[in-house]
């Protein structure tokens, strides 16, 4: 009886090991959000190209530089996505500098844009048919929409120097305002 009793528990012990542990190295199928995220990750670094908007911004020159760098962290499980206006200094109490987050959410990738119209949209991508295009769809937004909001976004990569970022802005009476970044590795 007192075998049984030990026994039991690890029999069970090794049941559950083999029935619910994966081996280390058994490669398992790639979620279609992982497999986007993974591409937005090979974006890792800093990026320079012109950025135009239509309808035009009378305050905006059309073909104005931006810098966007783009890093991994937190062990992997975020992106974070800073945009600066080419030629200003680092001063983000002055000068557009919005900041986007991009993560895994259970089978889902997430991108929350922290936008200098003093709010949060969250977009969720859809699965990339070609492996090159991740596009964001509008889920909800935190914050005010006195000024509008980012409403879209696709990232479309060329190749390991070169990328495209088209990003929809709605102004106040869901005008949209369409913004074209063609960017090059700078680094």
């Amino acid at each position: 009886m007192k075998t049984l009793r030990i026994m039991l528990p690890v029999a069970l012990l090794s049941f559950w090991t083999v029935a619910f542990a994966q081996p280390r190295g058994t490669p398992t199928a790639a979620s279609d959000a992982q497999k986007s995220f993974d591409t937005m990750k090979s974006l890792a670094g800093t990026w320079e190209g012109p950025a135009t908007l239509d309808p035009p911004d009378p305050q905006m020159s059309d073909g104005k530089p931006v810098h966007i760098t783009m890093r991994v962290t937190s062990r992997g499980n975020a992106l974070v996505h800073e945009m600066q206006e080419g030629g200003t200094p680092l001063d983000p109490t002055k000068y557009d500098h919005p900041v986007t987050m991009l993560y895994l959410d259970g089978d889902r990738l997430t991108l929350v844009h922290y936008c200098d119209a003093g709010n949060r949209p969250r977009m969720v991508a859809r699965p990339s048919t070609d492996g090159k295009t991740v596009e964001f769809d509008f889920v909800d937004l935190s914050g005010g929409n006195d000024n509008g909001h980012m409403y879209h976004a696709v990232f479309t990569i060329i190749d390991v120097n070169h990328h495209t970022e088209d990003w929809t802005y709605l102004l106040p009476g869901n005008k949209p305002m369409h913004g074209h970044l063609d960017l090059h590795r700078a680094q």
